[in-house]
């Protein structure tokens, strides 16, 4: 890495310009994997560059046993690479390819977490059991814990400094710099705020160039209102969809039940154990029971609690016939709908109405019964059950000052996770050349995937894009010169953007906290996991205007400072307005209720127990066959549905591949 200060002249300031070959954007764990990986391959130049080491989801989220999804590695039932991307595959909207890279680099870079020190556990013999997740056929699953992805980065961020990659911390990349010429257009650098000083303007912006970009901001979970994304983490999906980066699936999320005071995904065990579910008035009067309103009795209501565990996610697929996800709209009825305060109750089983038995382990279904003998969690209560079954669930929320055995636990339906997000090829690269997107900013994932499958993609996503750089991009094609006088009207104009924000300081307009709440309010209401195309078409219209008011400055700073939460607003606000655009053109083709999120109809399939108002459109299967592909274009917003593409046959001859191999044919070069 290399540094100088220019000076421009235009504005009078000196602004610091950071040379590198390789920029990662990010420090999560996929970032850092590939950081690292990068380095393995004699890429030594790469610099890592953040908003808030520590801030993103691999450090800060988790859920009762955080799962990493792989290929099993041990037990009489067979699996194998293909039948892993089979898994992938049939989740729908997912390129086969894509899965079949995801499930043959899986077993590597599980093990390459397990050398660098991540505990997952083993057996005697050495063997890492596993066990069924969501949407999982085999046992593929396994865990470290309630934080299995934030000892990943803890690990990995070790391994980083070790190797002597040099990290610049609270820096917003607010635009990327690009070269349109030639047959294909490219990257070529980076413009940020050095955070600790936004108060200085102008002077608080940096510089940077290298030859290549990697996008590892993790989801946009910024945009929504009930999220369970850590506080503060945005992500940065709009700043490279504003530059011209393709996305895919941009409507496809999870959604799930989850806590708000501390934000975690109630899944797994604090489910399986059957906690009391009741909601009050917003000032914690007039509680009541309401799940009995809608299930036949209390078997029935305790079964479904159980299986939230392992259904956690809102599922489409499991609302008829009282199914487990019927769970997640009555929370939203009452939450959003009603208005009132909902409560997991540790300290007291489900409560019967009458005519209803009482709660008893005996009468649960033979699954949900074998499952808590088998985990020896058969105690009175759910606490006594969860302390049997996760002991280090309960320490979770102590150690963030909740005490399940003593209050209960505020919940809501919230965004979880982004299965769509930037397009990549093969090796993970954008169509802008020299662009690579991994973890959870990347959109390899179709409508449905088995739980903790994100994380083993963000690590094998890492390693594909560190082994093309290394392989393809190795040379340095842009002299530091050749920068500063070819982009320097770019640099300008990117640059005056910053100017003209910063002159709304203590003048007219919408401030940045009300603007921020505007988009994220609509975008829970209308954009998440219950939706209308009528609802859809005018938040869509909304967000066009809020759209076009930040572009055209009709907000205000009250500081200085305020200029980076300008830049997250306005990146934000692009990536809010490309969802619902992706979700509306789903809907005007005739998609129906898929993945995790309903598609209310009036014409449309009754659930029971609920009222009219809550007919629901089926599915339309034959739109799994197709990613669904968006682009910013000046000031359209393109969508187009392109064909999956299937699993590639395994038809390859050891020689030829080998001959491939030392020739270098794989990375598609003649």
């Amino acid at each position: 890495m290399e540094k100088e200060v220019i000076t421009v002249e235009q504005y009078d300031v000196d602004i610091p310009v950071y040379r590198c070959h390789t920029l990662v954007i990010g420090s999560g764990a996929a970032a850092l994997n590939c950081a690292c990986h990068l380095v393995n391959f004699g890429v030594k130049d790469v610099l890592i560059v953040t908003e808030e080491l520590g801030g993103g989801t691999s450090s800060k989220s988790g859920s009762d046993k955080q799962t990493y999804y792989k290929l099993s590695l041990f037990g009489e039932e067979e699996d194998s690479v293909y039948e892993m991307a089979r898994t992938l595959f049939e989740g729908g909207a997912m390129h086969g390819d894509i899965a079949l890279i995801e499930a043959s680099l899986s077993a590597q870079e599980f093990f390459h977490l397990v050398e660098i020190g991540v505990p997952f556990p083993h057996n005697v013999f050495g063997g890492f059991v596993g066990y069924k997740t969501d949407h999982d056929p085999k046992q593929r699953a396994t865990s470290s814990g309630p934080w299995t992805s934030q000892q990943m980065f803890t690990k990995l961020l070790q391994q980083t400094r070790n190797l002597g990659i040099p990290l610049l911390d609270c820096h917003e990349v607010i635009f990327l710099l690009t070269d349109d010429e030639g047959h294909e257009p490219r990257v070529v650098g980076a413009i940020a705020i050095d955070k600790t000083k936004a108060a200085s303007g102008l002077r608080s912006v940096v510089l940077f160039q290298a030859e290549n970009i990697i996008m590892a901001t993790g989801g946009p979970g910024g945009i929504y209102e009930a999220s369970v994304y850590p506080e503060g983490h945005l992500g940065g999906t709009g700043v490279a969809l504003e530059a011209g980066a393709e996305a895919v699936n941009l409507g496809e999320w999870q959604y799930g039940i989850a806590s708000v005071k501390f934000r975690w995904n109630v899944s797994g065990s604090y489910q399986q154990v059957i906690p009391r579910y009741y909601s009050t008035d917003r000032d914690g009067s007039n509680e009541q029971d309401f799940l009995n309103n809608y299930f036949p009795g209390m078997s029935k209501l305790a079964d479904r609690i159980f299986l939230k565990g392992y259904q956690w996610p809102f599922d489409s697929r499991k609302i008829c016939n009282f199914g487990s996800s019927l769970i997640d709209i009555i929370v939203f009825q009452e939450t959003v709908l009603n208005g009132r305060r909902v409560y997991l109750d540790f300290c007291h089983n489900p409560k019967p109405k009458a005519g209803w038995s009482d709660f008893r382990l005996q009468e649960l279904s033979t699954e949900a019964y074998i499952y808590l003998k088998n985990s020896g969690a058969l105690g009175d209560t759910p606490i006594e059950r969860l302390r049997q079954m996760n002991p280090l669930a309960i320490e979770l929320y102590l150690e963030h000052g909740i005490d399940l055995s003593k209050e209960p636990l505020e919940i809501a339906v919230c965004a979880q996770h982004n299965n769509g997000g930037l397009k990549g090829n093969l090796w993970w690269e954008s169509n802008l050349r020299h662009l690579f997107s991994i973890g959870e900013a990347c959109g390899t994932h179709g409508v449905y995937r088995p739980g903790g499958s994100a994380l083993n993609s963000g690590q094998v996503g890492g390693y594909r894009a560190a082994e093309y750089i290394a392989h393809c991009y190795r040379e340095i094609t842009i002299d530091k010169n050749t920068f500063l006088s070819k982009y320097a009207k770019q640099i300008a104009a990117k640059l005056a953007v910053i100017t003209k924000a910063l002159c709304t300081v203590g003048g007219d307009g919408q401030d940045m906290k009300s603007f921020r709440r505007e988009f994220q309010h609509r975008m829970s209401k209308a954009g998440a996991h219950i939706r209308t195309l009528s609802s859809v078409q005018i938040a869509l219209q909304e967000a066009e205007d809020q759209y076009r008011r930040i572009l055209n400055y009709e907000v205000k700073l009250n500081n200085p400072s305020e200029i980076v939460e300008f830049f997250q607003n306005r990146q934000l606000c692009l990536t809010h307005l490309a969802v619902l655009k992706s979700i509306a053109a789903y809907l005007e083709r005739g998609g129906g209720s898929r993945g995790s999120y309903l598609v209310l109809d009036d014409s449309g399939e009754i659930i029971e127990g609920l009222g009219h108002e809550w007919r629901f459109r089926p599915e339309l299967p034959e739109l799994n066959k197709y990613t669904l592909e968006y682009r910013f274009c000046g000031e359209s917003h393109l969508t187009k549905w392109v064909p999956v593409r299937d699993i590639p046959e395994d038809n390859f001859w050891f020689e030829q591949v080998w001959r491939m191999y030392q020739q270098e044919k794989i990375y598609g070069r003649n």
